[in-house]
């Protein structure tokens, strides 16, 4: 059997059709931009493999913070460096554009949006866009802050996120108690 060219066309068109309903359906965004293409250091990407100083203070990543974040961070790296803990930042503060790509990002990776937000908040909804949250790394950094942070107001915010850190108490104070994940978090 042969197939013409507009019958196999016209195929074609009918399941690009049949994915980009599906898509829409999914509530996965199809007219936003390549990810990649987006985004870069302005929007607060942290090059060089995610390790950032938090001296670093140039970078828009910990520029664009609320000041006493950052202030915090580099006292709590100073101190954890004393006791052989090297500590950097992963992720600061993220443009609206950046955290609209890590939260598509995290769509396609988990399947829905209700799992996305467990892990990625929405630009609205997000502390990393208002300059009030930091990923830390690694991993040995992340327990030496969920265990003298209180001394410097950070604490870990999130149950199932070790590494994300807010100012959420006064140095010295009481954190709150952590939400399970992102998407309980009310803004």
């Amino acid at each position: 059997m042969r197939i013409s060219g507009q019958t196999a066309q016209r195929g074609i068109i009918g399941v690009l059709i049949a994915l980009t309903a599906g898509l829409v359906v999914a509530g996965v965004d199809i007219v936003a931009p390549a990810a990649s293409s987006v985004v870069g250091v302005d929007d607060g990407l942290v090059p060089d493999g995610g390790r950032l100083s938090p001296h670093d203070i140039e970078s828009p990543a910990i520029a664009n913070l609320d000041p006493a974040l950052p202030r915090a961070v580099q006292q709590a790296a100073d101190d954890a460096a004393g006791d052989g803990i090297d500590m950097f930042l992963t992720t600061g503060w993220r443009s609206e554009a950046y955290q609209r790509q890590l939260f598509g990002e995290a769509v396609v990776r988990y399947g829905s949006e209700r799992e996305a937000l467990r892990y990625v908040s929405t630009p609205e909804r997000s502390h990393h866009v208002t300059g009030d949250a930091v990923d830390i790394g690694p991993t040995d950094a992340d327990s030496w802050l969920s265990q003298h942070g209180t001394g410097y107001g950070l604490c870990q915010t999130y149950a199932n996120e070790m590494w994300h850190f807010e100012l959420a108490t006064t140095p010295g104070g009481v954190c709150p108690e952590m939400l399970p994940d992102a998407s309980a978090a009310a803004h």
